[in-house]
């Protein structure tokens, strides 16, 4: 089983393999109930009794619900992260930002359509927990720092704009499509891979950013 990352929102970091594997359970729980009932009756003691797990378990490990729900948009972000990783590493032939970008979003609609509680969570922008950097500037900066190489381009902050205005434009237009059809609407989405398209296109090879 692989290491849950040590979410900021920790009251304590696991350090044993089956303290992490209780962790593990806790955000399943956690992501599972979501779906189910939603945030609003969401509960430290309907995700404990789901993981099969103490209270104080739960307690270990987060101050309150909303620093559990925290955590698990924090692992959805590194999960995102390596499965764009993956997905680029199979097109570094292609070396074409489209690529880049079809991994970027493809991804990200893939978790949002199977991954338990992601519809509702998914970075931490649906729901505001805890003080910490806006979601959308947190995966603009992810994403400039992964494909920075790949565009053969420094990390400046006219990179992280580009970044940071492509995922406020997909998440605002993928969120409508997501209300339109509950799998997303299929021509919203292709209109938003159109328009980033036309952005990128004009911003990158035309070296505007």
């Amino acid at each position: 089983m692989k290491p849950v990352p040590q979410a900021t929102s920790l009251r304590r970091a696991p350090v044993q393999r089956r303290s992490a594997e209780r962790l593990t359970r806790i955000l399943d729980a956690c992501a599972d109930l979501l779906d189910e009932v939603g945030y609003d009756t969401l509960s430290t003691r309907a995700v404990a009794l789901r993981a099969g797990v103490p209270i104080g378990s739960v307690y270990r490990f987060f101050d309150n619900k909303r620093a559990m729900v925290d955590a698990l948009a924090e692992r959805n972000l590194e999960r995102y992260t390596e499965r764009v990783t993956r997905r680029l590493a199979r097109t570094a032939g292609e070396g074409d930002w489209r690529a880049a970008m079809d991994a970027i979003l493809d991804e990200y609609l893939d978790l949002r359509r199977t991954a338990p509680g992601f519809s509702l969570v998914d970075f931490g922008n649906q729901i505001p927990v805890g003080a910490r950097a806006e979601p959308n500037h947190r995966v603009a900066d992810r994403l400039t720092d992964l494909l920075s190489a790949r565009l053969d381009r420094e990390p400046d902050d006219g990179l992280r704009r580009m970044f940071l205005i492509a995922v406020e434009t997909a998440d605002a237009l993928v969120h409508l499509a997501f209300r339109v059809a509950p799998n997303g609407d299929e021509k919203i989405i292709e209109e938003t891979r159109a328009l980033l398209t036309g952005y990128l296109e004009r911003v990158l090879d035309q070296g505007l950013c």
